[in-house]
């Protein structure tokens, strides 16, 4: 029931880093810097769509469709790689690569998020959906005009 219309992706670049301690003083630090390749999908859930946001005039058919929404967003670890892996001075570091990988991706998710939203995503999302079911319903409405009203986004994760 999910219709995505709009697809934002991005490359972008985490630095993460943990430090081992000895009393209370740090000995070294581990970094790990990753590329990750992230997308955002927005559209609206056309099972949201009741009885109720269509009105059949003489001629016009209105359909109100429901604000567009983040449908999925996640990282292609297929696309993402880890550029650099540093223990410090003498591998005093901490061994912690896969937290340090889970780290940087949660942090390039919410960072691929966040440019998705200022960029726009919900509004381009809004018009793609517009588009898309206009041509959908217009091809079957016998002759009736169809017109999508669509609603404001709501606010970006």
């Amino acid at each position: 029931s999910e219709l995505t219309t709009t697809l934002y992706a991005m490359e972008t670049v985490v630095e993460a880093a943990a430090t081992n301690e000895i009393a209370g003083f740090p000995v070294g630090t581990t970094r790990l810097l990753l590329i990750a390749y992230g997308e955002v999908r927005a559209g609206i859930d056309l099972s949201q769509i009741t009885e109720d946001d269509v009105t059949v005039l003489s001629d016009t058919i209105q359909i109100r469709i429901p604000p567009p929404r983040i449908i999925d967003a996640k990282i292609d670890v297929n696309r993402t790689r880890v550029y650099d892996y540093d223990q410090g001075f003498l591998n005093l570091g901490p061994d912690v690569g896969p937290q340090l990988a889970d780290m940087a991706q949660e942090e390039a998710l919410s960072k691929v998020s966040i440019a998705a939203c200022e960029n726009g995503i919900l509004d381009q999302a809004n018009q793609r959906a517009a588009l898309v079911l206009q041509g959908l319903f217009g091809g079957v409405a016998e002759g009736r005009i169809v017109e999508i009203v669509t609603q404001g986004p709501t606010t970006c994760p």
